[in-house]
């Protein structure tokens, strides 16, 4: 295939004690072809930071209000340049240095979605209940699309930028991860899963998903999964 131009987005909020080091992770990856920073209207020094970081990869875009995690997804894929595109949360939960293991496949031929796995991988300090959550969430995926995905809600999805955009994503929040799937899904297209390594965070530390976002993922697929098709979208 075509040389791959990876864009990465980085939603932010309130990440000033991660960014400096992820951005300097990703500009450090020589698969990586552009980093799009959007700050969804931080109130702490994210921004400040963010632009202080040296690379001419890296761009900023900050919301001048509170958005959500789906909406700076959707600002971030409205600016990139790059074929592909791979999403790359703020904080440290994911590891840049696997990014190359997500292209591999791509580069070989063998796939043209990549999903990275926590559940295939080695992982730390995952709650218990986000863990039933998740496996819970995965299993009604698998049944309403007849699948057997590990980790749907996985931040790390390589994507095609076109098809991404296809997607014609609406979720501000973070149920944009479900209902990427489940829009993969309903195109029929094929995703493959590798392992990747996760290192979570706690709620001191700055994680912000609750119980609450799991219900309203419920939502989100169920929605998608029985929704009539509107035209040419889903």
């Amino acid at each position: 295939m075509a040389k791959i131009k990876l864009t990465v987005i980085v939603p932010a909020y309130n990440e000033e004690n991660t960014i400096q080091e992820i951005l300097q992770k990703l500009s450090r990856e020589k698969d990586v072809y552009e980093v799009i920073v959007v700050d969804d209207a931080s109130k702490d020094k994210t921004v400040k930071i963010s632009k202080a970081v040296k690379s001419k990869k890296i761009n900023v875009f900050s919301h001048k209000v509170n958005q959500g995690k789906g909406k700076a997804i959707q600002t971030g894929l409205s600016k990139a340049t790059g074929n592909y595109v791979l999403i790359q949360d703020a904080d440290l939960e994911y590891d840049p240095s696997e990014i190359s293991g997500l292209l591999e496949p791509v580069k070989n031929g063998r796939a043209e979605i990549v999903f990275g796995s926590r559940f295939l991988g080695a992982r730390t300090n995952m709650f218990y209940w986000h863990f039933l959550g998740n496996k819970f969430l995965n299993f009604v995926i698998n049944v309403f699309f007849n699948t057997i995905l590990s980790d749907m809600e996985t931040c790390y999805k390589l994507i095609p930028t076109s098809v991404m955009k296809e997607l014609n994503l609406r979720e501000n929040d973070f149920r944009i991860e479900p209902e990427i799937t489940c829009k993969l899904l309903l195109k029929e297209k094929k995703i493959l899963e590798v392992p990747i390594t996760y290192v979570g965070r706690t709620y001191q530390e700055g994680k912000k998903i609750t119980w609450f976002d799991g219900v309203r993922a419920l939502q989100t697929i169920s929605r998608i999964r029985f929704a009539v098709p509107e035209s040419s979208n889903v």
